[in-house]
């Protein structure tokens, strides 16, 4: 299953919101790692969604490449 940066995010908020309100301080801590770890996360999910963006455009430009090259050589084929 396929997270989305809105979801690690919206974790990360949730145990900074927790954080906030916790009384004892273990409860503070836990909650506050937790948030490092989603926020890791999210930042990852960004770094992972802006390069399959640009792998897809790579793609894109080739596949137009492609066909602009294909349509210069039918110009050229020999007719039986």
């Amino acid at each position: 299953m396929s997270q989305t940066f809105e979801f690690y995010d919206r974790q990360a908020k949730s145990a900074e919101a927790e954080a906030a309100k916790a009384q004892l301080e273990n409860v503070r801590d836990r909650e506050l790692r937790s948030a490092a770890a989603w926020r890791s996360m999210a930042d990852r999910q960004l770094l992972i969604d802006s390069e399959r963006a640009k792998s897809e455009e790579v793609r894109a430009a080739r596949r137009a490449a492609e066909l602009e090259a294909a349509a210069d050589n039918a110009h050229y084929a020999v007719k039986d």
